[in-house]
């Protein structure tokens, strides 16, 4: 049998096409129809307002203009969502009564061209009688905040309370109060639909190419808006342009293009301008409210957290990861002997929070992380020593843990001391005690952060191979790339299994009327699942092939093996055949070699790690600049370095992008004031700074591949490593938390109030968590996105 492919940098096979401008992006595909009418919306310029009339017969008169639809004419359906903090509270295709948030739809506009679409949006004339915006999610939780839904009370979507003092034997209690900040998804391509009701040869009443992570899903979502049984539906993802958690299933927006397109029997499209994008797409947003109990030594003793996660309005479903996520990973790599952990989710009247890489673990990384930091310097232990002493232990393993999840394999202080061997921390820190010394206003900080992070989640997924009488072989899986190079690991995987060259495998995704099944992409889930389906299809594949070449060649199954380019007879080196010879016996014979399974994930699966920054911060103006940021993460086994390499940088620079850059912010009337590239800072560039990434190997015996996430690690690493880097570099100058984006107002703020002796990160958390009577809404389960 040749080398195994795995383990090995291959090129990723899907960029020829999109270097060279052939990708099929929705938009795309609407603009090179001639039948295709356009959509825009008219939205909410109000944060909180009453509808009183929505007057659409101007826009309706305009040229070109086809339909003018407000909320009563898409009927009485809610629109049903990937997840919801609390279904309680609907959401509608265009806002009914009472707009919610800044960009909330009201009127679609539908026309020949989106030039006369835009045209009339201008002339749809919105009576609003405004209300009280509340954009503060601990302000949203008062009993006297402005409410949002009458299905709530107190604005709060869900509440969980948890009892006990898990620090009644701490020598030593470390607290702080720690934002989260909100972000801006920002994909390079935002949503966008084409909707087809015209019907297709196939028995397809309704095609609809969608930006999505979730093709299969996005079909069953339709069909239940629709009411259209979903074997008559057809959902194509084509090439997306990103999605990082933001396009879950469908969104109001998909839902009201679909139901126009329906009404007026015509294809109609809709892509997002960049100003809708930064609206619809927001991930995080938390507080956290966090004490740690430790021996004078630095033993963790017991912790307690109470969360406060921001829905936004609708009871978008990324602040459930208050109590959801966070909560499953708020122990980190830790053992921990007592938790207590609390978490409350409220709506304000700001864009609905989704999922961002991640959705949930970076702000449990985050919390724990900084606290540990604290503990630290409390004890005047090392940063690296008290994670050290906390650490669970490889010989631990499977680890159970307070929030009922099972850690399947790991050795935590590996990538540690892999991450301070690379960035050199002897040396940094040798660097930073001469600067302190000379009075540098250039001073060096080095931030540490250990992480872990749950991946896969456990269910199915969908696999398919088949070899075809040329020797040429199809793969097909239920996940939907969107960037993470899939044909390539899978193809991989294939080659490996079969013994084909790369260049003969080709893979289809994202259409529902090819692939039968699929669970999409997010949570890291992609390899883990749908790479271990198509690996049973292609085991199952050569295990016929074998039967077959056996009989054709006149031996023993049990000496038959994958050759180059086939089948052949161990020892025997003339008895061979051929993959195409075999695809086409089969074929004659009525059972073509070709198969679709079903892989089982009975666990979801742990990978770890440990990132290591080094930044400088001037002092005398705030402002940060990273110098150098060391990753090293585990995910299991490495099918392919280079993809896992390219998803450590991504992930990486988002992380260190949230600690030092971005930020989306509401003014107290909640209009968003970084509603623009212009205003929310994005890095380019000359802001960032190389990633040094590496990997250690630590197989799951979860599956057959040893293999864990990639997608989501270097992210849940790099912002806390970040910013207990800036710390550090001013912990000299009595500042103990800079929360986060480290910007240079804030930075520079810190100092200040270091010097005037105020510095202390603890601020009361609000009263929702002290009142069991809205306790009334378990959370949901952790959502995999």
């Amino acid at each position: 049998m040749p080398g195994s492919i795995l383990g090995t940098e291959v090129r990723r096979v899907e960029d020829p096409d999109l270097v060279r401008g052939l990708g099929t992006f929705v938009d795309n595909l609407a603009a090179a129809r001639s039948d295709v009418l356009h959509a825009v919306f008219v939205r909410s310029p109000m944060a909180h307002a009453r509808l009183l009339s929505v007057d659409t017969a101007p826009a309706a008169d305009a040229p070109g203009v086809v339909a003018v639809l407000a909320a009563a004419d898409l009927g009485d359906r809610p629109v049903p969502l990937f997840a919801s903090a609390n279904d309680r509270v609907p959401r509608f295709p265009l806002a009914r009564d009472v707009v919610r948030y800044v960009g909330d739809p009201v009127a679609l506009v539908v026309a020949r061209t989106r030039a006369e679409a835009v045209d009339a949006a201008e002339l749809v004339d919105v009576d609003y009688d405004p209300l009280p915006a509340v954009v503060d999610p601990e302000a949203a939780a008062d009993p006297g905040a402005p409410q949002l839904h009458p299905e709530l009370r107190r604005n709060v979507a869900i509440l969980r309370l948890d009892d006990g003092d898990p620090l009644d034997d701490a020598q030593v209690v470390v607290r702080a109060r720690i934002e989260n900040n909100r972000l801006a998804t920002a994909p390079i391509e935002g949503n966008a639909v084409l909707a087809d009701p015209t019907g297709d040869d196939a028995g397809h009443r309704l095609t609809v190419w969608l930006s999505t992570q979730h093709p299969h899903l996005g079909k069953s979502l339709l069909a239940r808006f629709t009411g259209i049984d979903k074997a008559q539906i057809r959902v194509v993802a084509p090439h997306v342009g990103g999605a990082f958690g933001g396009k879950a299933g469908i969104s109001p927006d998909h839902a009201a293009v679909v139901a126009a397109a329906l009404r007026l029997g015509r294809p109609v499209a809709w892509a997002e301008t960049r100003s809708e994008a930064m609206l619809s797409m927001h991930g995080r947003g938390q507080v956290q409210y966090v004490e740690l109990g430790l021996t004078r030594d630095g033993r963790i003793t017991g912790m307690r957290a109470r969360v406060l996660g921001d829905c936004g309005a609708y009871a978008g479903f990324g602040g459930s990861f208050a109590s959801g996520s966070t909560r499953t990973m708020a122990q980190g790599p830790y053992v921990i002997p007592r938790i207590r952990y609390e978490g409350a989710s409220v709506v304000t009247t700001t864009s609905p929070v989704g999922a961002f890489r991640g959705a949930g673990r970076p702000e449990a990384a985050a919390m724990l992380e900084r606290v540990l930091d604290l503990a630290a310097d409390e004890l005047g232990i090392a940063p690296e020593e008290i994670r050290r002493r906390n650490f669970v232990r490889p010989e631990q393993f499977p680890w159970g843990t307070f929030a009922g999840r099972t850690y399947d394999s790991g050795d935590y202080d590996l990538p540690l001391t892999e991450a301070l061997r690379h960035a050199d921390v002897e040396g940094a820190r040798a660097e930073q005690a001469r600067r302190r010394e000379s009075g540098d206003p250039r001073q060096l900080g080095i931030g540490i952060a250990s992480y872990v992070e749950i991946t896969g989640f456990g269910g199915s997924e969908h696999g398919f191979v088949s070899v075809h009488a040329d020797g040429t072989a199809t793969v097909r899986a239920g996940t939907s790339a969107h960037g993470q190079g899939h044909a390539t690991a899978f193809s991989m995987i294939v080659a490996d299994r079969l013994g084909l060259a790369l260049d003969r495998i080709g893979y289809e995704q994202s259409d529902t009327a090819v692939v039968p099944t699929g669970g999409g992409t997010g949570g890291a889930r992609s390899l883990q699942m749908g790479g271990l389906a198509v690996a049973k299809a292609a085991a199952e594949v050569r295990d016929r092939a074998r039967l077959l070449a056996a009989e054709l060649l006149e031996a023993s199954v049990d000496d038959v093996e994958v050759g180059a380019g086939g089948l052949e007879v161990a020892g025997v080196p003339d008895a061979r055949i051929s993959w195409a010879d075999l695809a086409r016996e089969a074929s004659e014979r009525g059972e073509p070699l070709e198969v679709g399974t079903t892989f089982e994930q009975q666990h979801p699966t742990f990978p770890f790690g440990s990132h290591v920054a080094v930044v400088e911060v001037d002092t005398e103006t705030g402002l940060v600049r990273p110098l150098r940021h060391v990753a090293v993460d585990d995910c299991g086994r490495v099918v392919n370095p280079l993809l896992v390499a390219g998803q450590q940088h991504g992930g990486a620079l988002q992380g260190i992008s949230q600690a030092l850059w971005e930020e989306f912010v509401y003014d107290v009337d909640g209009v968003p004031l970084t509603s623009t590239l212009a205003d929310y800072s994005m890095p380019t560039a000359a802001d960032a700074t190389a990633i040094e990434a590496h990997s250690t190997e630590t197989p799951t015996p979860y599956n057959e591949l040893g293999v864990k996430g990639i997608g989501e690690a270097a992210t849940i690493g790099a912002t806390p490593a970040v910013q207990n880097a800036v710390v550090d570099a001013l912990s000299h100058l009595g500042v103990g938390h800079v929360d986060i984006p480290c910007t240079p107002t804030r930075v520079f703020g810190a100092i200040r109030d270091a010097a005037a002796g105020a510095g202390d990160p603890w601020r009361e958390p609000p009263g929702v968590f002290s009142d069991p009577s809205l306790a009334e809404d378990e959370a949901p389960d952790d959502v995999e996105v």
